[in-house]
C-alpha cells in the first residue's frame, strides 16, 4: 500500500546527498525463533526463563539497509526500540556494534501491556524528536506477526510508506525507488522523502559485529526515555485490543507413521499403498 498524502518536514531539502541523510531504524526485542516457548503463570504472557531474546529478524534487514545507505551517502543512523530494560543490550549488540551511531530506548511500565497502536504512538513520538529523512523497520515482528507498527507509525507521522520492500535505491535528491514482490511479479514504486519503509527477507545479508564494533558500542550514546519525555502519558498508549489468554496448540493425535521395509524399494511401495488406500491422496 502506498499513501500519496504526506506532510513535508523540510521543504526544499535535498535529502540524498553526502552527510545529510538521517535514518531511524525501529527494532523490537523478541524471543529467539529457536526458543522453546512456555506460557507464564498469568496465562497471558511468555515465561522469560531460559528464553534468548534477540532483535526481530526482519528488523535486522532494516538495520543493514540503513547502514548501507549511510556508507554510500553519509549521514546518521539512529536505532529506536520500545520495550523492557533488556532491549538496551539488544540495541548495543544488534545495532550499535554493527555501526549504528546511537540508540534510544523508550521504556515505560505503561508499554508492558500495550498493543500495536500504543507501541506505534510511542515510537512515532520518538521519531518526531529525531525528524528523520527515512524510517526503516522490519515488515513484522516474528513474535506476534501483526505487521502493523510500521504502517501505523507512518500514519501517525502523516508520512508515505511502502511495506514489504525487497530493494531500494535513490531516484533523485529527495526520493527513492523501491521494489517489493507481489503475486506474479515485482512492483516498483517511487516514494518521496521523508517516508517509512518496512523491510522484507532477502533485502540484503545482515552483517555480523566485529570485535572492534562490539568494543566501540559500549561507548556509543544509548538514551532511555519514558512516555513523559515524549509528551505522552499512560492513557495515550492504553491498549484498544486486550490479550485475554495464550494457549499452546493441541497435541496432534496423528504423530505420523514410520514405514518399515527391508529395502528402499519396499518402503516406497508401502508408502504408495498408504497414500492410495488409506490417505486417499492418489
Amino acid at each position: 500500500m502506498f499513501c500519496f498524502c504526506r506532510r513535508v518536514w523540510r521543504a526544499g531539502r535535498a535529502y540524498v546527498e553526502e552527510g545529510l541523510l538521517k535514518i531511524v531504524v525501529l527494532v523490537k526485542l523478541v524471543p529467539s525463533s529457536e526458543a522453546r516457548i512456555r506460557i507464564a503463570a498469568d496465562g497471558r504472557s511468555i515465561d522469560p526463563a531460559d528464553v534468548e531474546l534477540l532483535a526481530s529478524a526482519y528488523d535486522e534487514y532494516a538495520v543493514e539497509a540503513a547502514l548501507q545507505l549511510k556508507e554510500k551517502f553519509g549521514g546518521e543512523v539512529v536505532a529506536i526500540s520500545a520495550g523492557p530494560d533488556k532491549a538496551a543490550e539488544m540495541l548495543r549488540k544488534s545495532c550499535l556494534a554493527l555501526g549504528v551511531d546511537r540508540a534510544v530506548l523508550v521504556r515505560d511500565p505503561a508499554l508492558d501491556r500495550t498493543d500495536t497502536l500504543g507501541t506505534a504512538r510511542a515510537l512515532a513520538a520518538a521519531c518526531r524528536r529525531e525528524t528523520p529523512d527515512l524510517i526503516l523497520c522490519g515488515k513484522l515482528a516474528i513474535d506476534q506477526e501483526n505487521a502493523a507498527v510500521g504502517p501505523q507509525v507512518a500514519a501517525l507521522l502523516d508520512l508515505p510508506h511502502v511495506s514489504v520492500v525487497s530493494n531500494l535505491e535513490p531516484s533523485s535528491e529527495s526520493a527513492f525507488v523501491v521494489h517489493r514482490e507481489i503475486e506474479g511479479g515485482m512492483e516498483e514504486i517511487e516514494v518521496s522523502l521523508p517516508a517509512v519503509l518496512t523491510a522484507n527477507k532477502g533485502m540484503n545479508e545482515p552483517r555480523y559485529a566485529s570485535l572492534k564494533g562490539i568494543m566501540t558500542a559500549k561507548k556509543k550514546p544509548l538514551d532511555t526515555v519514558d512516555l513523559a519525555a515524549l509528551g505522552l502519558d499512560a492513557q495515550a498508549v492504553a491498549p484498544k485490543a486486550i490479550l485475554v489468554s495464550l494457549k499452546t496448540p493441541p497435541v496432534r493425535a496423528d504423530q505420523g507413521i514410520i514405514i518399515q521395509g527391508e529395502s528402499a524399494a519396499a518402503k516406497v511401495a508401502e508408502l504408495v499403498r498408504l497414500l492410495f488406500e488409506e490417505a486417499k491422496a492418489l
